[in-house]
């Protein structure tokens, strides 16, 4: 154990003051070749030596100061001599003392030992003479520590402290805390031994209070991020290349260079503590705490010992592989927890069952730390309760590349907008029977500066959910308009295409979708028969207050209403009569079912054809998205489709391409 070295004395030397002796070292020099001997140890004394007395300023115990021990030492401040009386004192303080002492000379050799000293070695104190001190109190076993007890005995530095673990004669081990320093008016130096094990048993017991959770007893989560720091240190160590191999490796317990995670809580735990009571609560995480120690123990033992499972707060736990085999141990682990903690609970008369979701993480020790790590787990944790709870999910890199890419453009959206980062391509929409184009959808592009280009389905969802999509859908709504008005103007002679425009139901809601149609229709010049406005089919049916009170504003306006994927599972159709609509556009499942012409499905043509008559008969007009084929187009013109939209006319386009169309002849297939 390193010492702890106090601030060293920068010492003067007077100039009437004799040069100093020589110094024996009976110790060698850390910093020479060789360093402190093997074993820690130094050498002994080599016997008494003439003219030095066991006491300060005294010589061969006769009282008279020696030439050399009236010698001031380094930084020492001249006093006058002590008194016979003065020395007695001293001696019998000495002798008394409860403390621990030892008078040590130059050379670091005993002088002089109290009898509370030969007690605490189990011998007589008179025995310790002429040992060396460092022996005593294994001060030579570190560098460090030996070095500076010498600069002590040299006079190079004022004091001296270090902890030690010593052998008690009676077999037990005690904590002292050793000080060397300079005896006034001499050479030697003093050495006391304060035993500490009651303070360090106290620092222990504080620790383990500190370090871990009073309700499960289990680690928390300070003790859990200092193991997992150092796990991660000691794994990474392992992976760098062949090591010595230790002792333990020789029985198969060699560092794998891995780690593993299993995160997991309790799925509906709040429900305990809001019906039964943070008690009952308390003693289920209790139960739940000691049925985890007990999948970990079976588990199997690394060179740390058994898998350190903790409980980091509320009814979150996690369990720490140390030196994992690979995905498979930790997909066991994890298994065996479920199934454990699957088997009801019975505590004081209360018989609960609970299940828990598992996050697993497992990977190679280098280049992570501890906080990504724990991301990792998280983030898997969530994916395990997104998926259903009462399982484990095992991490994956693909599915967090797409979270990440998702938060990422989430943070980027709402500047992209002013930074004009996005977009408008334009699929046209064909009559079925004349093949001639009659109008365009408008669809958004995103020229991301890192992903490149995004199609909707890529962004659209993440501005629903934080709101942006009000200030993009308005700028895709004015600059659509201004796009068909500009055909208008640039093509007078030609019959105007009109412009569909998807809108999203939370425009509906956050903003003033009628001001705003109303305001940019008078802006750009745009006629509103000439705009269309698709909402989703979940969105338009069971509409009601607010949402049917725009819509019905919007119709009254002359803008027509689209009712996007239709057929989707939200249909009521007795709900539809009641609508502003004016448009159905059939999802394109249903027209995908007419690809095969070989082996045409009757079912699919025949629903088809039955919901064109319906929209017919409630005076609506019906578009068939995801047309692909000529086989299709012609069984859609069959069956009385008014218009088509899909890439056998034509993808999504940019302006200039739409501007080609305009006049031309028909897009008959």
């Amino acid at each position: 154990m390193s010492g702890t070295p106090e601030r060293p004395v920068h010492t003067q030397l007077s100039p009437a003051r004799e040069p100093t002796p020589p110094i024996t070292e009976r110790h060698p020099d850390p910093t020479a070749e060789g360093g402190p001997r093997a074993g820690g140890g130094s050498p002994k004394g080599t016997g008494s030596r003439k003219g030095t007395g066991p006491y300060p300023g005294t010589g061969s115990g006769t009282g008279a100061p020696s030439r050399a021990d009236a010698t001031p030492r380094a930084g020492a401040h001249p006093t006058h001599p002590r008194t016979a009386a003065e020395l007695r004192d001293y001696r019998a303080a000495f002798r008394a003392a409860q403390l621990a002492m030892a008078v040590v000379d130059q050379d670091g050799v005993v002088v002089a030992a109290n009898d509370a000293l030969g007690t605490l070695f189990g011998t007589d104190a008179g025995s310790l003479r002429e040992q060396a001190a460092a022996d005593l109190v294994d001060l030579a076993s570190d560098g460090r520590t030996w070095h500076a007890y010498r600069e002590v005995l040299r006079g190079r530095r004022s004091r001296f402290r270090c902890t030690r673990r010593l052998k008690h004669p009676d077999g037990r081990s005690l904590w002292a805390e050793i000080t060397v320093s300079p005896v006034p008016d001499s050479r030697r130096v003093l050495l006391s031994i304060a035993d500490i094990s009651d303070r360090r048993e106290l620092q222990a017991r504080l620790r383990h209070l500190q370090m871990h959770d009073p309700v499960t007893r289990l680690p928390n989560r300070t003790l859990f991020f200092e193991r997992l720091s150092a796990a991660l240190e000691a794994a990474a160590q392992e992976d760098e290349g062949p090591k010595i191999r230790s002792s333990y490796e020789s029985y198969g317990l060699g560092g794998t260079g891995r780690i593993g995670l299993c995160y997991l809580d309790l799925d509906g735990f709040k429900a305990v503590n809001d019906t039964l009571g943070h008690r009952v609560g308390d003693r289920l995480l209790a139960a739940v705490a000691a049925r985890l120690t007990e999948c970990a123990d079976s588990d199997g033992y690394t060179r740390s010992g058994g898998h350190l499972v903790a409980r980091l707060g509320g009814d979150e736990f996690a369990i720490l592989v140390e030196d994992s085999t690979g995905t498979e141990q930790l997909a066991d682990l994890a298994q065996s927890v479920l199934c454990a903690l699957q088997q009801p609970f019975d505590l004081a008369g209360q018989r609960l069952s609970v299940s828990a979701s598992i996050g697993v993480v497992e990977r190679g020790a280098r280049g992570t730390t501890a906080t990504g790590l724990m991301q990792a787990a998280d983030t898997t944790l969530y994916w395990a309760k997104a998926d259903g709870k009462a399982r484990w999910t095992l991490f994956d890199p693909e599915r967090n590349a797409h979270r990440m890419t998702r938060q990422a453009l989430s943070s980027t959206l709402r500047p992209a907008v002013e930074r004009g980062e996005f977009a408008l391509e334009y699929q046209p929409l064909v009559g079925m029977a004349d093949g001639v184009v009659r109008g365009v959808e408008a669809l958004v592009r995103w020229n991301h500066p890192q992903f490149g280009s995004l199609a909707p389905n890529r962004f659209i969802g993440i501005a629903e959910e934080d709101g942006s999509i009000v200030e993009l859908g308005r700028w895709v709504l004015r600059t659509a308009c201004t796009q068909a008005r500009q055909w208008q103007k640039d093509h007078p002679r030609e019959r105007p295409l009109f412009v569909s425009v998807n809108v999203a139901v939370r425009q509906v809601w956050d903003s003033d979708l009628v001001a705003d149609v109303a305001g940019i229709l008078a802006e750009t010049g745009l006629a509103p028969h000439l705009l269309q406005l698709e909402l989703t089919e979940s969105a338009v049916m069971g509409s009601a207050g607010r949402p049917l009170q725009a819509l019905q504003a919007l119709s009254d306006m002359g803008v027509r209403i689209a009712i996007d994927d239709f057929g989707t599972g939200y249909s009521n159709l007795a709900y539809l009569s009641r609508l502003p609509v004016s448009v159905l556009k059939l999802d394109g499942s249903f027209v995908r079912g007419f690809q095969d012409e070989a082996h045409a499905n009757p079912a699919d043509e025949l629903i088809v054809e039955a919901l064109v008559q319906l929209a017919h008969r409630l005076g609506l007009t019906v578009t068939a998205e995801c047309v692909e084929t000529s086989g299709q187009a012609t069984r859609l013109r069959r069956i009385g489709c008014d218009t088509g939209q899909g890439w056998l006319y034509s993808r999504a386009v940019a302006p200039d391409r739409i501007a080609e169309l305009i006049g031309v002849a028909p897009l008959r297939v």
